[in-house]
């Protein structure tokens, strides 16, 4: 590993675009080879999840309309799939129709660090620019592997979040170094990509703020988007802003720490291993990463806590991010309205830890339906939850041995009668480190409770064995990634949407 030290630079310096973070990126992404088992292995784990989370959005809202506008533009020829739907798009727009089905339900994989991702919004725009240009399976995997090498340095060495930055901004950049190595581009094309994605995705925070919008599941389809049209102007020879990170003018000097920025990004050596994807990890739950161990913890606290109308208060003792994001250092007011969206109900872990509290489970969509909300002995209760910033719990956060690092928190429940009940969970059940950690059980067996009922058997399995095979398929067996469904019944829910322009 190697650390690459990157600061603001002054324009008079000229500096050499070897040195730029920009090119260092794209030399990564062109370095990569064929992945070794582990991390293929991963891979084919996350194309399941993706595949798995997104038929499950089929018929919400913001998926609907992310494929309508996608079906607007078909490809003149080849093109690419949309999840639910019978006809090959631009594949922009498939990118487009698919990261937001992946992103919608909040429900695939997630990278914390320095900042925070979920690096499996890489995939949709790689797959989607594979079947437009007949990449094999191999080319897909390689593609794949190279975006997470890229996302998950950023994520170690760049926070965005404390300036209001949202995190998509690393994300753009990881896609345009994955496409450039799934189509083996030079890197001098690559570099010109990374930068141009960079500078048209840099936005700020508000889509993950107070009333929390469907924006928050367009926001990283966006990204692909634009990666996926940085690199055709790139390959078409057209330059980009630079150093976009280095400049007086760019990134880091205006966006981040200013002119006196100063950020290191661990970068893999010529010929290592790319391994970065086998330190991330998916959801169990449809919620926030922050909140997945707060509701292992609610279900196991909820014996203990006996009668949940004697609770006088709750406070969970968490990370400076949990606090500050999804707990009530956020003061968001949203956070605790009964009337609050689904998309601001799973950044709230006051409301999400009432829940699982009561119910002593989580279902991605029965635990943020309206009237479940609303019932008013869980308002009562989600009230009485708040949330503190501990020293210890930041620090455990940003630990920088994976294995000691830790996202969870404790949990102080008293009662009315003063007796007090605390426990506390470092990380998720299905985090790496957890108490059941996700293998490739874990993975179908997720695929197949969220597909029930949208995919039929015989359909789930197809997918699976295609899944499987990665590594080995020709251009044409991708299409086999997308799981076959009842296409009309979804075209039906889709013809009852109000019209755009396209």
């Amino acid at each position: 590993m190697i650390e690459h030290h990157v600061r603001v630079h002054p324009s008079a310096d000229r500096l050499a675009r070897e040195d730029q973070l920009a090119w260092k990126l794209a030399d990564v992404a062109t370095g990569t080879g064929e992945p070794d088992p582990d991390s293929a292995a991963m891979v084919v784990n996350r194309v399941i999840d993706n595949a798995a989370v997104a038929v499950a959005s089929l018929l919400r809202r913001p998926v609907a309309v992310a494929r309508a506008q996608a079906a607007a533009h078909g490809a003149a020829a080849h093109g690419a799939s949309v999840f639910g739907a019978a006809t090959r798009v631009s594949p922009e727009w498939a990118a487009w129709a698919n990261g937001t089905a992946v992103r919608e339900l909040d429900f695939h994989d997630t990278y914390l660090a320095a900042d925070y991702s979920h690096p499996g919004d890489n995939i949709p725009p790689l797959l989607a620019v594979a079947q437009h240009t007949g990449r094999t399976g191999a080319d897909l995997l390689r593609g794949i592997t190279a975006a997470y090498e890229i996302h998950v340095a950023l994520v170690r060495g760049i926070c965005l979040h404390e300036h209001r930055i949202d995190h998509v901004a690393h994300l753009s950049a990881a896609t345009a170094g994955g496409l450039g190595s799934m189509l083996r581009l030079p890197t001098a094309t690559v570099y010109q990509a990374i930068q141009q994605a960079v500078h048209t995705t840099t936005a700020t925070r508000q889509s993950r703020k107070g009333e929390i919008s469907s924006w928050k599941a367009y926001a990283p389809a966006f990204a692909g988007k634009a990666a996926i049209e940085a690199v055709d102007r790139a390959m078409r020879g057209e330059t980009s802003p630079s150093p976009v990170y280095e400049g007086e003018d760019g990134f880091l000097a205006w966006m981040l720490n200013g002119p006196g920025s100063d950020y290191t990004v661990p970068l893999p050596a010529a010929g290592e291993p790319r391994r970065a994807i086998l330190d991330t990890y998916t959801k169990e739950h449809s919620a926030e990463y922050q909140a997945q161990a707060i509701i292992d913890l609610a279900r196991r606290l909820r014996e203990k806590a006996g009668a949940l109308d004697k609770v006088r208060s709750i406070v969970l003792h968490t990370s400076h991010h949990t606090h500050h994001v999804i707990g009530s250092g956020a003061n968001d007011p949203q956070k605790y309205d009964p009337t609050a969206s689904r998309e601001t109900l799973d950044h709230s872990v006051p409301y999400i830890f009432a829940v699982a509290l009561e119910d002593g489970t989580w279902h991605h969509e029965r635990s943020y339906a309206p009237e479940r909300a609303r019932r008013p002995e869980t308002v009562e209760l989600w009230r009485r939850i708040t949330t503190v910033e501990d020293p210890e719990w930041t620090r455990r956060y940003h630990d920088p041995d994976p294995d000691r690092r830790a996202f969870g928190g404790r949990a102080v429940i008293t009662l009315d009668d003063g007796s007090v009940i605390e426990d506390e969970l470092a990380v998720a059940d299905a985090h790496p480190a957890g108490a059941r950690p996700f293998d490739r059980a874990g993975y179908v067996g997720k695929f197949r409770t969220l597909a029930e009922g949208i995919v039929t058997e015989s359909a789930q399995d197809a997918f699976m064995d295609t899944a499987a095979r990665l590594a080995e398929l020709t251009v044409a067996d991708l299409d086999g990634l997308f799981p076959a469904v009842d296409t009309e019944a979804v075209a039906a829910y889709d013809a009852g949407l109000p019209k755009g322009l396209f």
